[in-house]
């Protein structure tokens, strides 16, 4: 009985909404040496970004985000936003191709792995997009503002483009999660074991069946690539409190037909969160203004096993002639 109270009272706890004045000071870690450790590591992984950079903590008024800045000062703003159980640092890969013309912003979300600090409650998309909007006019982006993101980060920006169109000139959804097919109930049951902060239900249930064409790939590489993702995911699951996550939603027939703003859609053949051609079907049917297109030979992962193929792409459709 004292097992089943004990487990009752700790699920009761994951749902409580938490007092955030009373965080201790190495909020939102576990504790003082779990802060310690994650930002040693963060910050050897930062070492081999490809490109100079400088790195921004910025006041939002939902806490401090921590943006790291590469490109031409003059370039135009190109903002990445991370998937989730990750940072900013998951646009390594890209990052060079990327920021040889733009000026990139990689996002820290306020309210994931990574240096930023929420100091106040995460209740929903349009918590998540007043944090994002407060952190544009902070960085002073202005209103010509190319938005990209990955997997969560992609359905982030499909919010942020149905709240504020007036500041964005392009955005890409890559790999989106939900945003144009609900997630399927494996999802579930996977990410709640993958949750379990050891490498093998990290690689068993999340990474072998999400990223199965890195995987494949044994080069000594890519072996190192996925074990930095693995290595980044699992020390989150052990450096920082549980946050209730804000759950991804699909948008309506409405809300994609009046999308105005340019819009890309990137996906991989193999995506395991729904089927590829049945999303591309839908935005071809509903919002034919949106520009799609099917990754071959990739999945979830397409921004790592087809780098040079989804960059072009990128770049392509951010150079065509911008809207009047």
């Amino acid at each position: 009985m004292i097992v089943v109270f004990v487990g009752v009272m700790y699920i009761r706890s994951m749902f409580e909404v938490p007092d955030l004045s009373k965080a201790p000071a190495y909020y939102p870690f576990k504790s003082e040496a779990a802060k310690t450790n994650y930002l040693e590591h963060y910050d050897r992984r930062s070492t081999v970004w490809p490109v100079p950079s400088e790195t921004r903590m910025v006041k939002t008024s939902y806490g401090e985000t921590f943006v790291r800045i590469s490109g031409p000062t003059n370039g135009s703003p190109l903002v990445l936003l991370p998937s989730t159980s990750a940072s900013g640092l998951m646009w390594m890969p890209n990052v060079k191709a990327l920021s040889e013309e733009y000026r990139v912003y990689a996002v820290d979300n306020i309210y994931d792995y990574g240096r930023s600090v929420n100091r106040r409650n995460i209740n929903g998309a349009e918590d998540m997009v007043a944090w994002l909007d407060g952190l544009f006019t902070e960085l002073a982006l202005g209103d010509s503002i190319n938005l990209m993101g990955l997997s969560f980060g992609g359905w982030l920006t499909s919010q942020y483009t149905l709240s504020h169109p007036q500041r964005l000139n392009r955005v890409i959804w890559v790999a989106p999660v939900a945003t144009v097919k609900p997630l399927p109930g494996e999802w579930a049951w996977r990410g709640i074991l993958s949750a379990l902060p050891h490498r093998y239900f990290m690689k068993t249930f999340m990474m072998d069946w999400l990223f199965e064409d890195l995987c494949k790939m044994q080069d000594k590489q890519n072996l190192k690539l996925i074990d930095d993702l693995m290595q980044d995911a699992i020390l989150g699951l052990k450096s920082f409190v549980f946050r209730m996550p804000v759950m991804p939603t699909v948008l309506t027939d409405v809300e994609l037909e009046g999308i105005e703003v340019k819009t890309l859609f990137l996906v991989g053949e193999n995506e395991k969160l729904y089927s590829a051609g049945e999303a591309v079907s839908r935005l071809n049917q509903v919002a034919p203004q949106l520009k799609t297109e099917i990754i071959p030979n990739a999945g979830h992962d397409l921004t790592l096993v087809q780098l040079d193929l989804v960059n072009s792409r990128i770049l392509e459709f951010l150079r065509e002639t911008p809207r009047n």
